[in-house]
């Protein structure tokens, strides 16, 4: 399947519409080698099918100088159509291709025949020629051929050249030409992913960076990969190509160029090849201490191989750069990285100067294993974990000593699992373990394993790993075991082993007592409070751990922070978690730990879900996604694709909500079931249908759901739903574990939405009451959706009793609220309820703006880049190619009305909700 070229393929489809038509036709594509060329002929011949009869021919370099053998390659299948030409053509023709002896006769003869005979074969059926690497046509068969193509006329014919090089070596004089360059962004890393799956995203935007667009060239680059560069942060050419990587027919002829260049020269091109920097100055400084100098630039430069400007120097093709590195010996490749070395070692670059080290090193050297991993801060602040990773792998590689060896290992492990690299954190944690004798390290090794757990969506393999690490390690050090609890709790949760929880954090909270960090006590006890629906003291208790954690007797790591944000959700304080996952969520980003970012995005999307930010919800929710499928993370996949289930299920968008829906309804989790179901509720609340919903009602009353989080954000629905359907008692027993989840979350839009449900179960002469002091802590902030259903259901109370007036005064704000959010069918609930009320002109909030014209993704950059961020900056922070960043601007401008940068700005592109 070709990819992108879209310019090009209606160029091609266009040509052969006309020879369908009757009207014959010339395109000849000019590029760089391994720009798409080969490909687009394929391309042409598919599109058309059994209704051309195809000849396929090429130039060959090694056949340049033979007479008309280009020519014999391309007819060679219809030779025996020659035969029908008049005697004298068919009679020089044979003899251009060598068929019968004498001389081919004249240029101009050979040239008619040619076009007689395609001609000829156009009768019979409609004809396409398609010629590759025209520039290494013999001189004769290029003649002919364009002779032929330049007097088609009327007819059946379509001739396709496809040539590289200046126009001097395929003089195609009165054609038509189309040019092409390297892919646009979105195809280049759409074929990337599809050759070279789970690259870091720093590899990724190098190797885009780097093609240039040029297909063969990112095709090239990532087989050339080997699996340290794959996973790693290192610079590509650092340690050489892979194994068994078999070079294509281009790097060959790039070989083939530099070879025959002065060997200092080679020289100085290998050491610019093996640095990821185009500095002339440093390359110039490595290259003089191997012998070669500024002066053995210009035989490169005259070859077409470099150009140099402004203190720079660059490779003119991504595949010339390759050639350059793997031509050279082992020996040599190690002296111009020992040259590098030297070179960043006095430029105080610890980063470079390690790696270059390493790279000219072959055996053991403890050494260079702690000069690599003293630079592990450097390669953190360069590349985030996956940079962590490589430097500490690495550096495990060079240990003499078994002991190094597995701590460094350990720790590569531990940040290719921040990286979302499971199955690389897997890998080093099967080979250190053999090597790790000490319980912590051990310990350490479990956590690992149980971040991959985690992330494949086996909850309880991860708990089990983690409680049984801690216990392992509780009589030596207590501060490990503590934390490692404290990070079971949150898959024990998940796996709805609330036994298990409860006990483990009475074992966590009894160990924590003894330690200077007596807060954990509570906080740990707490959990298990929950865990035994005891809300009241698990709540104040949850409260200890959540702010307890934070302070400085208690440093946490990313990884705990961000499992620490889960329970945030539980506290309910929407604005609180919000500012707390996006901290978070900047910090993946900065530290590129991909491992981390679906659940900071999950946590952000949530956040954003509930404050009504639904767009910003829903592009963060996609995000979340790509990521989490790109790194084999299937919980987070489920539970983003939750939350984008939800949203739709906010709007009232069946098709989409029940189509997402379906992709999680196998999920097992306890997370994704509960917001897959809660979803459904609302969705079929919204669409008149609560006796669906109470089908579903056991699921939250007397299962797992009744310990977590959902008993507050959807069992209002059930109540709503029980009494539409006429259930009572099923109304009261899910309106009583509201108010008490309410009354220990102390959060205005929980006390509202306790104070609704007592609304609708309540006396004829408490019903105003209640809704007037529910409408008042919603005015205290959070839920603004659930402010509009307030309204809605009071106002329609009032409408029922005839107080008309009353009504309008809250119909109308709840009106406006599910506009504003999109929120269609409550929005067309409460405009019924006001034209029952009497009101005439019914106000509708208009689409929210220039946003509403973009994709989620589109709107994400043009608020970024609105704010002053460069391209490279929004490419770093959302793991993207800057080229990816300019495609989305180039097509977000026309859609905004901008021209240019600067105009976005002035923008209003804030989330209406």
């Amino acid at each position: 399947m070709l990819i992108g070229r879209a310019e090009e393929r209606a160029a091609i489809d266009g040509l052969l519409a006309d020879v369908r038509g009757g009207r014959s036709g010339v395109l000849v594509l000019r590029g760089e080698e391994g720009i798409g060329k080969t490909a687009l002929l394929s391309y042409a011949e598919a599109r058309a099918g059994e209704q051309f009869l195809v000849l396929r021919g090429a130039g060959f370099e090694a056949e340049a100088e033979l007479p008309y053998a280009g020519l014999h390659l391309l007819l060679r299948n219809s030779i025996d159509a020659i035969a029908a030409l008049p005697g004298e053509q068919a009679r020089v023709l044979h003899g251009a291709l060598g068929l019968e002896q004498g001389q081919a006769g004249s240029r101009f003869l050979v040239g008619v025949a040619v076009l007689n005979l395609l001609s000829s074969l156009a009768r019979r059926h409609r004809l396409l020629c398609l010629v590759d690497d025209a520039h290494w046509l013999d001189a004769l068969s290029a003649e002919a051929l364009l002779f032929a193509a330049r007097r088609l006329g009327a007819g059946s014919i379509a001739m396709i050249f496809a040539a590289s090089g200046d126009v001097c070596a395929f003089p195609a004089a009165g054609l038509p030409e189309l040019h092409l360059t390297g892919l646009d962004t979105a195809a280049a890393a759409e074929l990337l992913a599809e050759h070279a799956a789970r690259l870091s995203p720093r590899l990724r935007g190098y190797l885009l960076q780097e093609a240039q667009g040029n297909p063969l060239a990112l095709i090239e680059l990532s087989a050339m990969l080997t699996a340290e560069q794959r996973a790693g942060d290192m610079p590509i050419y650092a340690v050489g190509a892979a194994p068994g990587a078999a070079p294509s027919r281009a790097c060959l002829a790039f070989r083939d160029r530099l070879a025959v260049l002065p060997p200092k020269t080679r020289t100085l091109l290998l050491v610019a090849a093996a640095y990821d920097v185009r500095a002339l100055d440093v390359v110039l400084q490595a290259a003089g201490k191997l012998g070669a100098g500024v002066e053995d630039l210009g035989p490169a430069e005259c070859a077409g191989v470099i150009c140099s400007w402004d203190g720079t120097i660059a490779f003119r093709h991504p595949l010339m750069r390759a050639a350059a590195y793997q031509s050279a010996s082992t020996a040599q490749r190690m002296a111009a990285h020992r040259a590098l070395a030297e070179v960043l070692r006095q430029r105080q670059d610890a980063y470079r100067w390690a790696w270059h080290l390493a790279a000219a090193q072959l055996g053991p050297d403890e050494e260079i294993a702690a000069a690599l991993e003293s630079s592990a801060e450097h390669a953190r602040g360069r590349g985030g974990f996956p940079a962590l990773a490589a430097a500490f792998e690495r550096a495990a590689r060079l240990s003499p000593a078994p002991a190094d060896r597995a701590r460094r290992l350990a720790v590569a492990a531990a940040a290719a699992a921040d990286a979302g690299q499971y199955e690389r954190a897997i890998a080093l944690v099967e080979e250190a373990a053999p090597e790790a004798e000490d319980p912590v390290a051990l310990a350490h090794l479990a956590r690992t394993r149980a971040m991959a757990a985690m992330a494949h969506g086996h909850p309880e393999t991860a708990q089990s790993l983690l409680a049984g690490a801690a216990d392992a390690v509780i009589g030596q050090r207590r501060d490990v075991a503590i934390r490692l609890y404290l990070e079971a709790l949150t898959p024990t949760g998940m796996s709805s082993d609330y036994a298990g929880l409860a006990e483990r954090a009475a074992r966590a909270s009894h160990a924590s007592l003894s330690t200077e960090t007596p807060s954990l006590a509570r906080a740990l006890a707490g959990a298990g409070r929950l865990a035994a629906e005891e809300p009241p003291a698990g709540l104040s208790w949850l409260g200890d751990l959540i702010e307890g954690l934070r302070d400085n007797a208690y440093p946490l790591d990313l990884q705990e922070r961000a499992q620490l944000a889960i329970w945030d959700l539980v506290i309910g304080d929407d604005v609180a978690s919000y500012e707390r996952a996006a901290a978070i969520e900047r910090e993946c980003r900065l530290q590129e730990a991909v491992g981390l970012l679906p659940l900071a995005l999950t946590l952000l999307a949530r956040s954003q879900m509930f404050l009504g930010l639904h767009r910003d919800a829903l592009s963060s929710a996609k995000e979340g996604l790509r990521i989490a499928r790109e790194s084999g993370q299937r919980y987070q996949a489920g539970l983003l694709t939750g939350i984008m289930t939800y949203v739709a299920a906010l709007e009232g968008d069946e098709a989409r909500c029940l189509g997402l829906a379906e992709e999680i309804a196998t999920v097992q989790d306890a997370a994704t079931r509960n917001m897959r179901w809660v979803a459904l509720n609302l969705l079929d609340l919204a669409l008149g249908r609560p006796d669906r919903a109470l089908r579903r009602a056991e699921e939250f009353v007397i299962g797992p759901a009744v310990r977590t989080v959902m008993v507050m954000h959807r069992m209002p629905d059930l109540v709503e739903a029980a009494l539409q359907v006429g259930r009572e008692d099923f109304a009261r027993a899910a309106g009583e574990r509201v108010r008490v989840w309410a009354a220990h979350t102390a959060q205005p839009w929980a006390e509202a939405l306790a104070l609704r449900c007592q609304a609708l179960l309540a006396p004829e002469e408490e019903v105003e009451r209640l809704y007037q002091r529910a409408l008042r802590s919603h005015l205290r902030g959070g839920r603004l959706f659930e402010r509009g259903r307030t309204e809605l259901l009071y106002g329609a109370w009032l409408r029922r009793a005839r107080r008309r007036s009353d009504a309008r005064a809250h119909l109308q704000p709840a009106a406006e609220i599910f506009d504003r959010l999109g929120s269609r069918p409550w929005a067309e609930r409460a405009h019924a309820e006001l034209r029952a009320a009497g009101e005439r002109r019914i106000w509708r909030q208009p689409g929210s703006g220039a946003q509403d014209r973009l994709t989620s993704q589109e709107l994400q950059i043009v608020r970024m880049a609105g704010s002053g961020m460069s391209n490279r900056e929004i490419a770093a922070q959302l793991f993207l190619s800057p080229r990816t960043v300019g495609y989305h601007l180039y097509k977000a401008y026309p859609k905004l009305g901008v021209a240019s940068r600067a105009e976005l700005s002035q923008l209003d592109l804030d989330e209406q909700g």
